[in-house]
This record gives structure tokens, sequence and C-alpha cells, in this order.
């Protein structure tokens, strides 16, 4: 098991001071629950084998590349790498096709220690499969507890979807090219500027576009100058906001309809990832560039907001062949 852009913020407390105050250190508990089509039995012969976990781990996702060893009897994982840090994950208990316990240890970049388990329920033809994580922050981060609960939550949600996949389909439809720095062009752009809930982004992009790309590709394609893209304002995990506006990048001037924007998105030198899969796994590829910002692979410059690029439109792509990139602005 690797570590997330969550557990990468509470891997940099020092270990000296998650032994202090024991007594006022704020539990960090997370449960996410998924349905999968498969008995128990296949789901269990996944989660209870450590190799099978490298395929669908939100975290592994994030760095191919990182060295992962498993036990001869598949008990017993370790990993390491520059952007997940390194650890240990082993398993304490299990009870056939119904529970599955583990001791997490996290070495780099500190040391700390958390527990997990899994919990299966047979339910007709399915199996719920329930995800747990009971750990805590010292005392003077109280303050952190709602975020890195919900990044964590986030995370595992992210991991119940891939397990999900992995063990009805035998893979996982999510691939990640990591592309470095490079440098992109300024854009102008025709937009709308949106605030919502992080529930409904998605249906709330969907009519965005749904509103700009008949407008643009109808009246005006001759003046369209790349590909679709969005820009991320602002992302609060806590209070499930975010603040984005959807753009379709023109040239010269394009007439506005109600409640669209125009603007110029400044580009620059760029850190960026590139995603093929299904749009449920988009933060796989924030994720992956997350955890390289706080690995330091990259220094974000935050004046300029990151972008999410579609290289291809849903209305004419097989879904799993669907291609995205996420950029940040360097330094």
């Amino acid at each position: 098991m690797l570590i997330s852009g969550g557990f990468l913020i509470f891997l940099k407390i020092p270990s000296i001071l998650l032994a202090s105050q024991k007594n006022a250190m704020p539990k960090i508990e997370v449960k996410r629950t998924v349905s999968i089509d498969k008995p128990a039995s296949d789901v269990y012969a996944i989660l209870s084998n450590l190799e099978q976990w490298k395929p669908w781990s939100p975290w592994l996702i994030s760095e191919r590349e990182a060295v992962v060893k498993v036990s001869d009897d598949k008990k017993f994982q370790e990993w390491e790498g520059k952007v997940v840090g390194s650890g240990q994950l082993q398993i304490a208990n299990e009870v056939e096709n119904k529970e599955i316990n583990l001791d997490l240890t996290f070495l780099k970049p500190w040391k700390s220690k958390a527990k997990t388990s899994f919990y299966l329920t047979e339910k007709g033809n399915s199996t719920e499969v329930s995800w747990t994580m009971d750990s805590s922050l010292p005392f003077f981060m109280f303050w952190m507890k709602k975020m890195m609960t919900e990044m964590i939550g986030m995370d595992y949600d992210r991991g119940l979807t891939m397990l999900k996949e992995y063990v009805e389909e035998g893979k996982v439809n999510s691939e990640l090219k990591v592309l470095g720095e490079h440098n992109y062009p300024s854009k102008q752009y025709v937009g709308i500027h949106r605030t919502t809930d992080l529930n409904n982004i998605g249906d709330a992009m969907k009519e965005d576009y749904e509103k700009l790309m008949p407008y643009i590709m109808e009246n005006h394609q001759d003046k369209v100058d790349g590909n679709a893209f969005s820009i991320y304002h602002k992302w609060d995990p806590v209070k499930k906001v975010v603040e984005y506006t959807a753009c379709i990048p023109v040239k010269g001037d394009v007439p506005l309809e109600s409640g669209m924007i125009k603007g110029t998105y400044s580009g620059g030198k760029m850190y960026s990832c590139e995603h093929t899969g299904p749009y449920k796994y988009a933060g796989n590829v924030w994720s992956a560039m997350y955890g390289r910002k706080m690995a330091k692979v990259f220094k974000e410059n935050k004046k300029v907001h990151p972008i999410e690029e579609y290289l291809n439109s849903p209305t004419n792509t097989p879904e799993n062949e669907l291609k995205s990139v996420v950029r940040f602005a360097v330094k």
C-alpha cells in the first residue's frame, strides 16, 4: 500500500511529535464502501494477496516506477519511491471471505503508523466492501483533522472504484504518462466561470461545455485555437467547493452569449501529466501531480492556476480512450 497526497502531508510530521501528547492526539477515522458484482471469495482472493494490490492501488498509480517488494506468502509488502516515500504493509489478521486487518508503517519521509481494514459482506450476487483507517494527528494539528479525513477519504474512493473494476473486469482502465516540464503558450478563451459543490462538478462541467461547444463550433469554428480546457481556481475538500472556468480557446474576437466571459490564460513554463481512461479516474492524475509537487519534483507557480486540458471529445471517443492532461505552472 502506498501513500497519497493526504498521507504525504501526514508524513511530514516528525515521529517524535507523533509520540508526544498521545492522549490529546485527534483521531482520524475514514470509512468508504463500494458494491462489487462478484462473490466475496473473488474479492478476498485479491485483497489478501498483496501482490494483487499493484493494479488498483490509488497511490501506486501515481508512481508506477516505485520499487514494490512482496513476501513469498503475499502477506507483507514494502515500497520505496521518490514520490510515494517508503514504508511497509503487513496483513496482521484475516477471516476468510469476511475481514482483513493490516498494519501500515511509513518510514520516509517520516516515521508513523496506521491501521487499516477491509470488511466483506455478501448481498445476493454482489459483495459490499468497506475500507477503514484509524490513525491520528499530533495534538497541535487538530485544525487539519477535517482536511486530512476528506483527502484520505477521496483516495479511498478512488481505490475502491479501481478495485471494483479490477475484480469485475481483470484490469483498471486508467493509465498515466508523466510529460514533465515544458513551455505552454498563452491562450485567449471564451468560458463559463462557476463555483459548485465538489460532488456535482461532473454535472456542472457537462452543462457548461454543452453550452459552450455548440455555440463556438456552430457559429465560430474558424476561430477555435486548440483543445478545450478548465482552469481550476480553488478547490476546498473540507467545504467540498470547487471554483473553475470551463474554456474554449479562440483567436480573434468572438461575441458572447449570456453567462459567457472572455479571458486569457497566461501559460508559460508548466509541468504536466497525461491520463488515458474514463473521466471517473481523473482524480488519479491530480493525485499524481500533487504528489510530485509535495515531493518537490517541481515548484508550483501559484500565481498561475492549474488547468486540465481535454485532448479528445467524449462525444465521439470510446470512454477508455479519453485523454486529458493536467498542467501546473512552475517557477
